[in-house]
């Protein structure tokens, strides 16, 4: 599994000629990092003397960003495993005309999840910005770059899995399920660049 590497052969896989771990592992990847800076942060506030009011809140955003960034963790090898379905399905025989319709059926129903699984990445690396806005503004003030750091992690996590959407998309034939599922990307493309310009511009230095 691409999770169970240490971060020296993750990067040098990455920089293979193998199309695995690509740029939706990376994001995932991304959003992950993006976590794990949300529950330092919010880890340095807990028990530091003038957040004692904070403890309580910190602890549960602590807890929260913990579960997001293994919820991360798993999404670099769906991501990959997402692709790798795409492939096998290319691979299927297309001699007779049975085949090459459940060959065609296949493509398409690997496609759909190899956009869906980047999608559930975007939207969960949106979903944090909530709780780094939290840290950014109400954390430790000693870290609060680490926090302007997470949101911009998480943006950019965001923006790069909603791109594995999108050449997905270019390839699935079922109009309505393409219609809706830009109609998201579009959204969720608006609200992570405003939520990270609106957290950025909170942070005091």
């Amino acid at each position: 599994m691409l999770a169970d590497k240490n971060l020296k052969e993750f990067l040098k896989e990455t920089a293979s000629n193998s199309p695995v771990p690509g740029g939706g592992s990376v994001a995932a990847l991304s959003a992950g990092l993006a976590a794990a800076l949300t529950a330092m942060v919010a880890n340095l506030t807990i028990g530091k003397k003038g957040y004692e009011e904070l403890e309580e809140e910190m602890t549960v955003i602590a807890k929260e960003a913990e579960k997001y960034k293994d919820l991360f963790i798993e999404y670099i090898d769906k991501d990959s495993d997402a692709f790798n379905q795409v492939m096998d399905a290319f691979k299927l025989p297309k001699e007779t005309e049975e085949e090459k319709e459940i060959r065609k059926n296949k493509i398409q129903e690997a496609l759909k999840n190899a956009a869906l699984v980047p999608l559930e990445v975007a939207r969960t690396a949106l979903k944090i910005m909530d709780i780094i806005e939290k840290v950014v503004v109400k954390g430790n003030k000693n870290a609060v770059t680490d926090g302007a750091v997470a949101a911009m992690m998480a943006r950019t996590a965001t923006l790069s899995a909603l791109y594995n959407v999108k050449i997905n998309l270019g390839s699935i034939k079922d109009a309505e399920f393409v219609e809706k599922t830009q109609k998201e990307v579009r959204q969720i493309e608006e609200d992570v660049v405003r939520l990270e310009k609106e957290i950025l511009g909170k942070v005091v230095l």
